[in-house]
């Protein structure tokens, strides 16, 4: 189907290059230089024909992404890292602050103990002893409530990083599938597209897309038993994925099925409004062409 739109898109291409060369081919049958002028039409022909990317052009950009994604990626460690210094560094102030604010409450206390030895009230010792029974417990106090924090922080970087590390395999699988995307669309057989189309299933089994695409391959290989498998695999994932139904639609369609092709077409075209027209030049749905409710079904509105 793909390459079908392709092959039109060419001719089309082709013809345009036809119409504008007419005035100098005219001129050259006039003159006796008509081979001169068809090997110009088909040197421009070559050029159309010529493909869109060059390989070292689709690995500059694989490289441009994959390098934006990387630059990303240490971006986020850095923000995680100095995020970590700066409530680090407000801890260690905190804990500072609470140290000296015990200090001087030891020292208020032990001018009134010294004040009350004075007046008669206790020892010098006994008031030692509970001032600094009472400086150790406050200070266990603080010193517990940092280490409970401090313990959570560890925790919370603990959590982050194991966070950015399936970030960083993330990336790294999505570079690797969208190489292989870009790969399955330069591709013109279908039975390589096909076993592109398995590599990314092994990297991502649930991929929905890469199953529908497989299908599609199918169908152009007369499989459409293999075909209407992988669409019921595709709308197992995901039920309404409209692309999953039209390939099922086109399977039952070649396998003769016309009422569950035209079932799944219906429901297709209500997802996905851009099938209606696809579905009016399908070869799959050669057998339902002449079927008043395909008809009306493929109607575009104008």
């Amino acid at each position: 189907m793909i390459r079908t739109v392709w092959n039109l898109v060419l001719s089309l291409m082709a013809f345009a290059s036809a119409l504008v060369l007419l005035p100098e081919r005219v001129h050259a049958e006039t003159s006796g230089d008509v081979d001169a002028q068809q090997a110009k039409a088909e040197q421009t022909i070559e050029a159309l024909n010529a493909p869109l990317y060059s390989p070292f052009t689709e690995r500059y950009l694989l490289d441009e992404v994959k390098t934006l994604r990387q630059m990303l990626a240490d971006h986020r460690v850095e923000v995680t890292e100095k995020m970590t210094d700066r409530e680090l560094e407000v801890a260690d102030k905190a804990l500072m602050y609470a140290t000296d604010t015990v200090t001087y409450f030891f020292y208020l206390i032990a001018g009134a103990s010294t004040l009350l030895v004075l007046i008669g009230w206790n020892s010098l010792r006994e008031i030692k002893e509970r001032a600094s029974a009472l400086a150790n417990d406050e200070i266990q106090r603080i010193t517990s409530s940092y280490e409970e924090r401090l313990e959570k922080l560890e925790r919370e970087l603990h959590s982050k990083s194991r966070h950015i590390a399936a970030t960083q395999e993330e990336i790294e699988l999505t570079n690797e599938v969208h190489s292989l995307w870009l790969k399955a669309s330069q591709e013109s057989s279908a039975q390589n597209k096909i076993a592109i189309y398995d590599q990314i299933l092994g990297l991502r089994p649930e991929d929905v897309e890469a199953i529908t695409y497989k299908a599609d391959a199918a169908l152009s290989l007369g499989q459409a038993q293999w075909a209407n498998a992988l669409a019921n695999r595709a709308l197992t994932i995901d039920p309404e994925n409209s692309h999953a139904k039209y390939q099922r639609a086109c399977a039952h369609a070649e396998s003769g099925y016309i009422e569950e092709a035209l079932r799944d077409l219906s429901e297709a075209i209500e997802t996905s409004e851009a099938l209606r027209e696809q579905a009016a030049h399908d070869p799959s749905f050669e057998r339902l062409r002449e079927l008043d409710e395909f008809i009306s079904m493929t109607q575009v509105d104008s």
